[in-house]
């Protein structure tokens, strides 16, 4: 059951882009006007964060859109503070909506006397008054297991499926995906699957941590369109080598999908001279001026699924069907064709 009239937005600084085109596609669909809550987010001098609302919310079902982005800390700061201003202002129910879950990376100990930092955060933000968590890819599908509270985890692979058979319509018989890596064939076999494509791995190996010694294409990629799928690139170091493996192995062309475009340090100008004709990438964390700029880097909208997701979590209905490219298909029409 939901609680109020509508569902009430609140953003934080991270991806303020992002929530307003939720807040805009949310409108279309209740066909009245859904806005931002009216709020300051500030920072006094020593760069501690204040927030204030401005409208009453007492008694609201609100959702706050924040990806934990970089600059993490700040960006996860200002969600659990707006969290406990919210809970202190006796909202109904506070959601979480992080499209990109920041520290996820850290979902084990990898060595002795190391943390968890993703159950660390999961923690904190339970105790800031959260109910729910709405994300995307998350890293690590045990994350979901951290918290005590429902998690709900959409998958950009729908949108993924939508936009390929737009943009390699009538040559889908040569594409084939590809894993960058051993840990991600799941994640590339679910979208060889929606495609009915083939699937191919490339095989890392490290001589030391952040350096590859060599890579093998595990698969027959001769004569075939190469996606690479993946949920994060950061440095973009790996894509790019994974590019050049598969083009000496025969490829015609290399494409890549990632969730969450992350792009620190030498990431775009990496891309730029990679032989990958195009990265796709969401807008879960906000794209810079500079990734915009790139002609081989191409964004597709989430507003779209995170505006449903929410209706259905307001409403109390399935968030699981928007698993389903079907579902997708008529909220997306007309916006996953972007060229």
């Amino acid at each position: 059951m939901h609680f109020t009239s509508v569902p009430k937005l609140i953003s934080g600084n991270a991806n303020l882009p992002l929530a307003k085109s939720v807040a805009r596609r949310m409108s279309m669909h209740r066909g009245m006007n859904i806005g931002l809550v009216d709020a300051r987010i500030e920072r006094f001098n020593d760069q501690e964060i204040f927030v204030e609302v401005y409208e009453n919310v007492r008694g609201e079902d609100m959702f706050i859109i924040q990806p934990t982005s970089n600059p993490a800390n700040d960006n996860l700061m200002e969600l659990l503070i707006m969290s406990d201003a919210l809970r202190r202002s006796s909202a109904a129910r506070i959601t979480a909506v992080i499209p990109y879950f920041g520290y996820a990376r850290q979902d084990r100990r990898t060595k002795a006397r190391t943390p968890i930092s993703a159950k660390l955060v999961a923690n904190l933000i339970v105790k800031s008054g959260i109910e729910r968590v709405l994300t995307m890819d998350l890293h690590a599908a045990q994350i979901q297991g951290f918290f005590d509270i429902p998690v709900d985890n959409l998958y950009a692979s729908p949108i993924f499926a939508l936009d390929i058979a737009h943009h390699f319509k009538g040559d889908l018989e040569h594409v084939t995906m590809v894993s960058p890596d051993v840990g991600g064939v799941a994640r590339a076999r679910e979208l060889a699957q929606r495609i009915g494509c083939g699937l191919a791995i490339v095989d890392k190996r490290r001589s030391k941590p952040g350096e590859i010694a060599e890579m093998t294409v595990i698969g027959d990629v001769t004569g075939q369109t190469c996606i690479i799928v993946d949920d994060i690139c950061d440095t973009a170091g790996t894509l790019c080598k994974a590019a050049e493996v598969l083009i000496e192995a025969g490829a015609t062309e290399v494409h890549s999908y990632i969730t969450h475009g992350v792009l620190s340090g030498p990431a775009v100008e990496r891309i730029k001279n990679s032989v990958m004709k195009s990265l796709v990438i969401t807008d879960s964390i906000a794209p810079s001026s500079v990734v915009k700029a790139t002609e081989n880097i191409r964004i597709v909208p989430t507003a779209p699924m995170f505006a449903q997701a929410i209706l259905n979590i307001w409403n109390g209905t399935s968030v699981s069907s928007l698993f389903d490219t079907a579902t997708l298909e008529p909220i997306y029409e007309g916006l996953y064709i972007r060229e």
